[in-house]
């Protein structure tokens, strides 16, 4: 069972329904079926998979917190579901429109006390409704109507929790984050267990599913837990950690400095492998006759890694770099920077950094980066080419109908 999962929160179908009409048709069974049957059919995938086959309206309340009614459904099968409106927030702790500005504040950082300042409650009222998203599965959430990337990248970011260092799982694929799960140590065992979360989440969105290539920046534990997870899996090593070794040693030499950046970038650029191959040795004969000590070292060591960047060639689609990640990264850095860290229990801790990768997936971009993207606003809908409701927090919410996930649990758990 995934770690996240609960068959209770994940029994609900989040329809996007405007306000104005729910509250009109909702008690009134044959309008409110008829609503219903016209989102499942233009979009199928926020329902049950044999949903086609029948339900019947089961009950229906009356929420004290809202005033709002909420209806359940049970399906041919036995299974019954609630009907919760994208309007409402999960446990139906807020409205959406209430609540989607300080959310989209979050995605900088900006810490729970201003928020309560500027918009009224406290502080923990705001930390729980952004950690109620880490509920929903991540990979399932953001994979709404695309297919798991083919290529992914992976690595550990590394936060405190309470004094002691996490080590945070971090998966990401075309442009979105896909598992961000804390592990208490960064050895191959635990890391194993941080990254299982995204496997069980890619095999519940399709059974037997796995990545082609996974870019590394080649920590032992890292590649470990992968192969054992993905045995298939083609493991590349990324070119800019090399580099960078070498930059951080390198930059004093100035003029010398620009020719060494130059010959390694252009052996990266190598059209086929047996040009990188070539312009490698070249690299190495020169080193060889004009560096010395840990720079020659570091420019050696990068030449000697011929086999394992050349793997590269075999998979055009693969990364060579972790720029991608990075990108992320330094978003997931200053997220948590600002927030003093990572604070409770391993638990808590689990669903504020899925949380965090959810609202990075799906809070607009600046208007300048959605026109370079097609006016796609954010990662997901870039990636799912497709968007829900206008107002981001919607779009999240409809996506996560069923928490994401698209196999239910049995009804007793």
């Amino acid at each position: 069972m995934l770690a996240t999962r609960s068959s209770r929160g994940h029994r609900t179908i989040c329809l996007p329904i405007a306000e104005d009409a729910y509250r009109r048709i909702v008690s009134i069974p044959s309008e409110f079926r008829h609503a219903i049957d016209d989102c499942f059919q233009q979009s199928p995938e926020l329902f049950p998979a044999n949903f086609a086959h029948g339900y019947q309206f089961k009950d229906v309340r009356m929420s004290a917190k809202r005033g709002v009614l909420i209806r359940r459904l049970i399906l041919s099968d036995g299974r019954a579901y609630s009907l919760r409106p994208s309007f409402l927030m999960p446990y139906l702790t807020a409205r959406t429109e209430d609540v989607e500005g300080p959310l989209f504040l979050r995605k900088f950082g900006v810490p729970y006390w201003a928020l309560a300042r500027v918009f009224g409650d406290d502080p923990m009222s705001w930390y729980r409704r952004e950690c109620t998203l880490g509920r929903f599965s991540v990979v399932g959430t953001t994979l709404r109507q695309a297919e798991l990337p083919a290529h992914l990248l992976a690595d550990e970011h590394h936060q405190a929790l309470d004094g002691q260092e996490v080590a945070i799982a971090t998966t990401v694929g075309a442009g979105c984050v896909l598992g961000a799960e804390p592990a208490r140590t960064a050895g191959a065992d635990d890391l194993k267990a941080a990254y299982g979360v995204f496997q069980e989440e890619a095999r519940d969105l399709a059974p037997g599913s796995a990545p082609v290539t996974v870019s590394t920046d080649g920590w032992k534990g890292t590649r470990a837990a992968w192969k054992a997870l993905f045995p298939g899996v083609v493991l590349l090593l990324c070119f800019l950690h090399a580099w960078l070794k070498i930059r951080d040693r390198a930059k004093h030499l100035k003029e010398l400095f620009a020719e060494i950046s130059r010959r390694v970038w252009e052996a990266y650029h190598a059209p086929d492998r047996r040009s990188f191959g070539q312009r490698l040795r070249r690299l190495r004969q020169w080193a060889a006759d004009h560096l010395a000590g840990v720079v020659r070292e570091k420019v050696l060591d990068l030449c000697g890694k011929r086999e394992a960047w050349s793997v590269a060639y075999q998979h055009p689609g693969g990364h060579r770099t972790s720029t991608m990640l990075d990108r992320q990264m330094r978003g997931m850095n200053r997220y948590f920077d600002h927030g003093q860290h990572l604070h409770g229990s391993l638990a808590a801790c689990r669903r504020h950094c899925r949380a965090w990768a959810l609202v990075w997936n799906f809070a607009p971009w600046h208007p300048a980066t959605a026109r370079a993207n097609a006016d796609w606003r954010s990662p997901a809908e870039r990636l799912n080419r497709h968007r829900y409701h206008d107002c981001w927090l919607h779009n999240l919410l409809i996506s996560a109908s069923l928490g994401g996930y698209r196999c239910p649990l049995p009804q007793n758990q």
